[in-house]
């Protein structure tokens, strides 16, 4: 049996990163401000994190969701179908016990989520970490822009479904509606204007109204869609201006 103990202690002792970056991975790197060095969102980061790595077992097909005998979403494991990646087994394994509500597998998985998060965007060279004094003193950690340009391709994704009506792919719409739902969007102003319009697609995203190129893939969107939404309600995010 997994609890959440056992959770943890899988996403500390990770494997390295792997080939393909985790739809946390690109979350967390998204919000990472070079302006500021500081991650945006942190008091409500493992919520969303915890729902990027659900999105992210849905998209593959590891893990589904349905109404509770009391009306609240329950995730469930496909039990056959266990993902390869370290960090995503550790949640489809806290799943696989049992069936769970989301908002707890949110509250339980999510805290453990950031570092590993970190250290593998750290080995890709996305971001680095580099000590600095303060007051002339004090060594404090600080996060810097790596040399890679895969935040700015990201943005640059988002920026194309939320400003120029792109239709994306799933992986990307789930990005963004995630983004969204994290209550941060506005601080993205500079490249995403924080407009009605851009408002409103962000909100079709978060629904599931992904457009007419992914309506073949109803159930993840579906899943994706109810995931976004509890990440909404459990850390009482709305976007903030």
């Amino acid at each position: 049996m997994t609890d959440a103990s056992d959770h943890a202690a899988l996403t500390r002792n990770e494997d390295p990163a792997s080939e393909r970056p985790t739809l946390a991975e690109d979350l967390l790197l998204l919000l990472y401000q070079p302006s500021s060095n500081v991650i945006a969102g942190e008091g409500t980061l493992y919520y969303v994190l915890a729902g990027a790595v659900l999105a992210d077992l849905a998209e593959g097909g590891h893990v589904r969701t349905r109404a509770g005998h009391t009306g609240a979403m329950t995730v469930e494991a496909e039990t056959d179908k266990p993902p390869t990646d370290r960090l995503l087994r550790a949640t489809w394994e806290y799943v696989a016990d049992r069936p769970r509500g989301v908002q707890t597998v949110l509250a339980a998985t999510g805290p453990t989520l950031r570092e590993p998060l970190l250290e593998r965007l750290i080995d890709r060279g996305d971001l680095r970490r580099t000590t600095r004094k303060t007051f002339g003193m004090f060594r404090t950690s600080v996060l810097e822009q790596g040399d890679a340009d895969r935040r700015p391709r990201l943005l640059a994704d988002v920026r194309a479904v939320l400003v120029d009506g792109a239709e994306p792919t799933p992986r990307l719409a789930a990005l963004t509606a995630l983004l969204y739902g994290s209550g941060t969007l506005p601080q993205f102003d500079r490249d995403i204007p924080w407009t009605s319009a851009v408002i409103a697609r962000a909100e079709e995203l978060q629904s599931g109204n992904w457009g007419a190129g992914v309506a073949a893939i109803a159930v993840t969107r579906t899943v994706t869609a109810t995931i976004v939404n509890s990440v909404v309600v459990a850390a009482g995010l709305l976007p903030r201006g």
